[in-house]
């Protein structure tokens, strides 16, 4: 049995689906999960990885563990010893972190890395940089304005689709060669936020207007719904990138044995968001 925690998410979800396909028994671990947001057969267990003992009834059984922290718990609110002693007095031999492209720059703290690879777990970490579906957050403004209000308007970096970091998970926990591997998780190119909404604006057949924000605009927007640690960070990775973080990794395409989809491919398959 797999344990997928973050399982209504953007990339739990998929990963979900795409494990259940596979025939795989799948545990669905969310905050807040029932039956209707999973496929037949997937069992869904509500719980709070703040508070490791309530995953015992998910990780009862479970041969391995996808885990993904929000941002609160990245920032030092989950107890990782806690939750890996409980997978491996469980039975878990198998860990998958979703971690973030930022530990490797010095953006993120290493901690969680850090608990999974001294777990005695065979761990794979993930490293995405930005997610195409952060594009979400304008999908209000697109739907009422055709607008899309964003910082640093001409800086580009390579956003990964969500789902294809669902598909390198399932083959991490589902097949052998991944043990002790970290991946980098990058789109097929650099593209800045002008040209993303450029792109949704193809996606729905009428023009979307881009306007830039400020660094402070953007930073109260942020801080709505993210720690300000997290906020400055995200920032820094936005405003002024590294050469690091506007590489294209090619760990996507060796691993899945096809290119990372592109952001224009993403819109139009989310396009009703945007309608």
């Amino acid at each position: 049995m797999i344990v997928v925690t973050g399982a209504t998410g953007n990339v739990g979800r998929p990963l979900v689906r795409a494990l259940a396909a596979a025939g795989e028994q799948v545990t669905a671990v969310s905050r807040q999960v029932s039956a209707a947001d999973v496929p037949e057969r997937v069992r869904p267990v509500a719980a709070d990885l703040a508070h490791p003992p309530g995953l015992k009834a998910a990780l009862d059984g479970a041969e391995a563990l996808f885990l993904l922290l929000t941002g609160d718990l990245l920032a030092g609110g989950a107890d990782l010893g806690g939750i890996l002693d409980g997978a491996r007095d469980a039975g878990v031999r198998r860990v998958v972190l979703l971690s973030s492209q930022g530990v490797a720059t010095g953006r993120h703290p290493a901690g969680p890395e850090e608990a999974v690879t001294g777990s005695g777990l065979d761990w794979t970490v993930l490293r995405p940089g930005g997610f195409h579906s952060n594009a979400l957050q304008w999908a209000g403004t697109v739907r009422a304005q055709r607008l899309v209000a964003a910082p640093f308007g001409d800086v580009a970096l390579p956003t990964v689709d969500p789902a294809d970091i669902a598909a390198l998970a399932a083959v991490a926990l589902r097949e052998p060669g991944h043990a002790g591997a970290t991946y980098e998780l990058t789109g097929p190119e650099p593209i800045s936020p002008r040209q993303q909404a450029a792109a949704i604006g193809r996606a729905l057949d009428e023009p979307v207007r881009f306007v830039e924000q400020t660094a402070a605009q953007a930073r109260a927007q942020l801080l709505r719904f993210m720690p300000e640690p997290v906020v400055a960070a995200t920032l820094g990775i936005l405003g002024t990138p590294s050469p690091a973080e506007q590489r294209v990794s090619p760990d996507v395409e060796r691993v899945l044995g096809r290119p990372p989809r592109p952001f224009a491919e993403w819109a139009l398959g989310s396009v009703d968001a945007f309608r």
